[in-house]
């Protein structure tokens, strides 16, 4: 099994959009007419929708309940750009190496508390 798609409930559907764009490098794309509005998020590597958003009109709280966080896995060579990238962005963040692996991590945190964090495996 793999992850086809994570789902986040939004009444903030724009700034939710751009926090993944931003942050995930992941671009709006093709989705089907559903009666609700929303979003496909794609990766433009594999060309896969990771994340559905979903226009709601109430509030869906101030957290993300059970779901912590999710993750994405970037090329390590480009960790350095995107590191500066997320530097420049106003969201909270913070950057760790784990020990003993030298995988590097960046976790931001966007709208309704939503994080994400991008693994960079070590350069070669």
């Amino acid at each position: 099994m793999k992850l086809d798609h994570y789902s986040v409930r939004t009444n903030e559907l724009d700034a939710v959009k751009d926090f993944f764009c931003d942050v995930a490098d992941l671009q709006p794309g093709d989705r089907p007419p559903f009666k609700f509005p929303g979003y496909w998020l794609y990766d433009a590597e594999t060309g896969a929708a990771i994340v559905h958003l979903i226009g709601i009109d109430n509030t869906p709280g101030d957290s993300t309940g059970a779901a912590d966080h999710m993750a994405f896995t970037g090329d390590g060579a480009r960790y350095d750009a995107i590191a500066e990238k997320v530097l420049a962005l106003p969201y909270p963040h913070e950057m760790r190496t784990v020990p003993g692996r030298g995988l590097r991590q960046i976790f931001v945190t966007g709208p309704h508390g939503l994080v994400v964090e991008l693994n960079f495996p070590p350069p070669d």
